[in-house]
């Protein structure tokens, strides 16, 4: 479980000790840095001890000397949090500071210093870019790497392809967006006892619509994430579950309304009716079989089907009774982005699992047209997590972590600029860690 309150517990206590020490490098030798006390090198890093009411000064004094700070650090004797010792949330003073402009009154004669080998000698600190040697990669990474997963060479792919795709059954096609809400969504069930289509949670299905594409030739499949666990929504492993939007644009020429042919087609089945399934296929959103592993999941629109189906996993009931060996004991964090409440998809669902596993699950909802950001815009998934960045930077460091994004491909950057910038806090390149996390099979994207 995610403790939270631990987390912020150390936050507080760190910031009590009022002394910080700042790591330093690429500061110029200059005028303006012959008038200060730093110790001015060529290379290497710089110590500075700074005072809790000089911390924002400081930060712009670096900044306009040409230097990058690349750790903080409380000058105070780290405290255990849970039994492990922890920097935890220092550096969101600082990030507090720069925002606000503000700064708090203090003891001290209001001056940063340099640290030297004698104030460490005395305990005021000690060298961070020592300490973290021993935990970086040779790229400089501060991660603690897991090894990568084999292939998951047990997970069924292409049991049935377009040129002989399973013929299953429509057993229901419900809608999803409430009244007043904006395009059509669906949660569509499918029969597939006649066949042998299995697949596991994070995989996709094609459907391959009836009818002929403009060249004259049989359209061509177009793959849907699946929306519910192995065992469908009736945990009788006889069922396949979409979730489907009816994609609507307008002709960039003629100005009229374009509706997709596939996705049209499915919103608008009736029960009973055929449709032609291939797949499944993936294996990039697969969940980790570790039932102690924490979840971050950033989701846009229908791009909650992969998150349902690890959610129903996880929590729900009857799929808990048919995985007696897959006891859910982590943390989950849906961050979900939609235009209006209306279209928050499966938005009972989704409060009935948060209120029954509020340590264990945590929804946050992007409503873009009904709330707004810190600038005055309207409020998208990459906003929600530029303001939950530091906290979800910490959870993210957790070995037992896994993110995971699907929906529209333009969040991917505001979610990069966020964690750059809440990793940048502790000296590290967002970059670099990200393909960090890709080589240990925690960091899953699926956008289109």
């Amino acid at each position: 479980m995610y403790n939270q309150g631990a987390v912020e517990g150390a936050a507080n206590t760190e910031l009590g000790s009022r002394v910080f020490v700042y790591e330093v490098v690429g500061l110029r030798q200059g005028k303006e840095t012959d008038q200060t006390s730093y110790p001015i090198r060529k290379s290497g890093s710089v110590f500075i001890r700074v005072p809790y009411n000089r911390m924002n000064q400081e930060m712009r004094r670096i900044t306009r000397l040409g230097g990058t700070i690349v750790s903080i650090q409380p000058v105070t004797a780290l405290e255990q949090v849970n039994g492990k010792a922890s920097l935890g949330n220092a550096t969101s003073v600082v990030s507090e500071l720069a925002t606000s402009g503000e700064t708090a009154n203090s003891e001290g004669n209001g001056k940063a210093t340099p640290v030297n080998a004698d104030s460490e000698a005395k305990g005021f600190a000690k060298p961070p870019a020592e300490e973290q040697l021993k935990n970086k990669d040779k790229k400089g990474n501060t991660m603690t790497q897991a090894k990568a997963k084999k292939d998951h060479g047990d997970v069924p792919v292409n049991t049935y392809r377009p040129n002989a795709p399973f013929i299953g059954k429509v057993i229901s096609n419900e809608p999803l967006v409430k009244e007043g809400g904006i395009g059509i969504v669906q949660h569509l069930k499918f029969d597939i006892s006649a066949g042998d289509l299995k697949y596991i949670e994070g995989q996709s299905i094609g459907i391959i619509p009836p009818g002929l594409d403009k060249n004259g030739k049989p359209e061509k499949l177009r793959l849907y994430s699946i929306a519910s666990t192995r065992h469908g929504d009736d945990v009788d492993d006889k069922t396949v579950s979409l979730c489907v939007r009816q994609l609507e644009y307008k002709h960039p020429e003629t100005g009229e309304t374009v509706y997709g042919v596939c996705s049209t087609h499915l919103c608008f089945l009736e029960p009973g009716a055929d449709i032609k399934i291939t797949g499944p296929v993936g294996k990039e959103m697969l969940l980790p079989n570790d039932p102690d592993a924490n979840v971050i999941m950033l989701a846009t629109g229908t791009g909650i089907a992969p998150m349902r189906a690890y959610l129903w996993r996880q929590f729900k009931d009857a799929e808990k009774a048919a995985n007696p060996e897959y006891e859910f004991k982590g943390f989950s964090w849906l961050i979900f982005g939609v235009p209006t409440t209306p279209n928050l998809l499966y938005k009972e669902e989704l409060e009935e699992i948060q209120q029954k596993y509020p340590n264990n699950f945590r929804l946050t909802a992007a409503i873009s047209r009904e709330q707004k950001n810190p600038q005055g815009g309207r409020m998208y998934i990459q906003d929600r997590v530029a303001e939950h960045a530091d906290e979800l930077w910490q959870l993210i460091k957790n070995e037992k972590t896994h993110t995971y994004i699907c929906g529209l491909r333009g969040m991917e950057e505001g979610i990069d600029a966020a964690l750059t910038t809440a990793a940048a806090k502790e000296g590290v390149t967002w970059s670099d860690y990200q393909k960090e996390l890709k080589k240990a099979h925690r960091w899953h994207v699926e956008t289109y």
